[in-house]
C-alpha cells in the first residue's frame, strides 16, 4: 500500500508538471483513479491520500466494492461499456457515465435514474480515432445525439470521452485528442452546455492535457499493472 501512496504523489506532480508547461491550471483538472479489478483495500488506500474519484467498468464488482466503502465520501464513475441490460443498475449506484454512445442506452439510464436523486453526469464516447473494435458515436453523428441527450430528463450531459489509438509519440498522441476538443468546440457552439473532457491515461497523461483534458483516467499509474 505504501507503492500505491508514492504512485498517487508521482501522478499528482506529473498532473502538475503537465499542467504548468501547457498554461493550465492543475485545480481545472480531475484525476479519476481506474480502480477496476482493484480490491476494496486498495482503494481505501488511494482514498486515504486524498483521492475521492474512482472509475469502475465492471457492474457487479463495482457494487460489492461500493458496499464495503460506503462509509467513504467517494464519487463513482463508470467508464466501461454500458449494456443495455445494465442500465438500471448503473443509474442507480454511480454519479458518472463516461461511455454512452447510443440513444438507446441514454433513454434507460435517464428512466431508471430516480426522479429524486441528482441528475447522471453523463459524457458521451466519441470513436475519434475510427476504428472499427471501439465503441463510440462517430464524429459527424456527436451533435445529433449529443443534443437528444441533453433534452433526457435525469441526466446532464456533461461533455466527451474518448479512448483513441495508442500511439506512442507526443505529437500522434496530441492529435487524436486535439479531434475531440475540436468537436467539443463545435457541440459548445451549437448551444450545448458542456465543461467536461474525458481522456488520457497512463501512458499519454501529458498529451490529453496539452490539448484540455478536464478528467484523466489512470489507473495503472496508481495502482500498478494489474495481474
Amino acid at each position: 500500500m505504501q507503492n500505491i501512496a508514492q504512485n498517487l504523489a508521482e501522478i499528482r506532480a506529473e498532473l502538475e508538471t503537465s499542467a504548468a508547461r501547457y498554461g493550465r491550471s492543475a485545480a481545472a483538472i480531475t484525476l479519476l483513479a481506474v480502480s477496476k479489478s482493484q480490491g476494496p483495500a486498495a482503494i481505501r488506500a488511494v482514498a486515504a491520500c486524498g483521492q475521492r474519484e474512482f472509475g469502475e467498468s465492471y457492474l457487479q464488482e463495482a457494487i460489492a466494492k461500493m458496499g464495503q466503502l460506503s462509509d467513504l465520501p467517494l464519487t463513482w464513475h463508470f467508464i466501461g461499456p454500458v449494456q443495455a441490460n445494465k442500465t438500471r443498475l448503473i443509474a442507480r449506484h454511480f454519479h458518472w457515465v463516461h461511455s454512452v454512445d447510443r440513444d438507446k442506452i441514454a433513454r434507460r439510464l435517464a428512466e431508471a435514474r430516480a426522479p429524486a436523486a441528482a441528475p447522471l453526469n453523463v459524457c458521451l464516447e466519441v470513436n475519434i480515432s475510427g476504428e472499427s473494435t471501439k465503441a463510440g458515436v462517430a464524429p459527424a453523428a456527436a451533435v445529433e445525439l449529443a443534443r437528444y441527450i441533453a433534452a433526457l430528463p435525469g441526466l446532464r450531459l456533461r461533455g466527451l470521452m474518448a479512448m483513441p489509438e495508442p500511439a506512442t509519440t507526443l505529437d500522434v498522441q496530441r492529435a487524436a485528442f486535439r479531434r475531440l476538443r475540436e468537436l467539443f468546440a463545435e457541440l459548445r457552439q451549437a448551444g450545448l452546455d458542456l465543461d467536461t473532457l474525458s481522456m488520457g491515461t497512463t501512458s499519454d497523461l501529458e498529451a490529453a492535457i496539452a490539448e484540455g483534458a478536464t478528467i484523466v483516467r489512470v489507473g495503472t499509474g496508481i495502482f500498478g499493472p494489474r495481474t
